[in-house]
């Protein structure tokens, strides 16, 4: 049987329906996606003005189904697409308001995705109610979510919190909707697409989960948001749009864009990014001799290193995460962080030692 060699179009703008182009593109290619579908918009409410005309020019027939079957339908069909597009690895963030975004939680959980989280994007500048009939609507919710279960998913948490202020980052972002001149207008001065997602936006979901040279697909590209971002964070992207003078406006948009120097690239390491050593290697480095006393932060407890990397606390010997959790009377334990070794008067965690490397170890 003939098998035909499909490549990926890195950093390419396709156009043409999203479902039937990604179905051109290979298995388990892609790193990451983001993805603003159509809301499948309820057409009374806050959408519309007092004189019952539409918000935005979001009266699209794109943005529109005739009913959830269907919309549900559309909906699996392109998730399907994104999953098989995934890496093992890789994870998907979903944006939508309430006309769709539960609907898209359900269908990606029985596809198989595993949820890590929903964020609620606060607007600073929400749109008003014009009629006064409801809520001022000032969010949308982002799903972020693994390709399965089992997945060893990116999770930028130090880059993340050093780019909150040193806090840890929080699930309800409080950024601007996009305005001045990152509004893409047409020839009458126009908002040239109704829902252009600010940059910030994006920059925030990529340094979250991405890495340089990681490969970001955006099925619904619109005006280029996500590909804008990922040329300037060095990642690579694939954007779908359908409509031509989107894909045009996000084409231009992209070769406008700079990619950062790359000394500014940097990023504080996962704890996920750690090396995966055994304890018993720093023993057998001589980073930690048998006999030296471990104790908790507070000095609560103590145990001793055993030659082989095992420790002993009273009665009990094991791993540093066995005993760390059984002096804890706790299911499990990360050793790595619970004990700590003396060094010039202070507490150092283990976890200071698995940044050593190997030709630094004494002699």
């Amino acid at each position: 049987m003939l098998e035909f060699v499909r490549e990926l179009p890195l950093n390419q703008v396709l156009l043409g329906d999203c479902v039937q182009m990604m179905r051109m593109l290979p298995s388990a290619s892609v790193h990451c996606v983001f993805a603003d579908p159509p809301y499948n918009l309820q057409l009374r409410g806050e959408l519309r003005r007092p004189d019952d005309s539409l918000v935005d020019g979001v009266d699209e027939e794109w943005d529109r189904f005739t009913d959830f079957a269907a919309y549900d339908a559309f909906t699996r069909d392109w998730l399907a697409e994104c999953r098989r597009l995934l890496t093992k690895d890789g994870t998907i963030w979903v944006i939508g308001a309430y006309h769709n975004i539960f609907r898209i939680g359900a269908i990606l959980q029985d596809l198989g995705f595993w949820i890590l989280n929903d964020v609620v994007w606060r607007k600073a500048n929400p749109m008003p109610n014009f009629r006064g009939r409801r809520f001022t609507n000032a969010h949308e919710t982002l799903i972020w979510a693994a390709r399965g279960r089992d997945s060893r998913y990116r999770f930028n948490y130090q880059a993340m919190k050093a780019l909150n202020d040193d806090v840890q980052m929080r699930s309800d972002w409080f950024l601007p909707l996009c305005t001045g001149q990152e509004r893409l207008r047409n020839q009458h001065g126009l908002k040239l697409h109704p829902t252009q997602k600010p940059e910030s936006l994006l920059h925030r979901v990529m340094l979250a989960s991405t890495a340089p040279g990681d490969i970001v697909l955006d099925p619904f590209l619109g005006t280029g948001t996500t590909a804008t971002v990922a040329k300037r964070l060095h990642r690579h992207f694939i954007g779908i749009e359908r409509h031509p003078a989107y894909a045009e406006a996000a084409i231009g948009r992209v070769r406008r864009t700079r990619p950062a120097p790359h000394d500014g690239l940097s990023t504080a390491p996962s704890k996920r990014d750690a090396p995966r050593v055994p304890f018993g290697s720093l023993v057998e480095r001589g980073l930690i001799a048998p006999g030296t006393k471990l104790f908790d932060r507070q000095r609560r407890v103590s145990a001793v290193v055993g030659a082989d990397g095992t420790l002993a606390a009273g009665e009990l010997r094991g791993s540093i995460h066995k005993v760390g959790a059984a002096v804890q009377n706790a299911p499990s334990c990360n050793g790595w962080t619970f004990w700590h070794f003396e060094r010039d008067g202070a507490l150092v965690p283990l976890d200071a030692l698995r940044a050593v490397p190997a030709a630094d170890t004494p002699s």
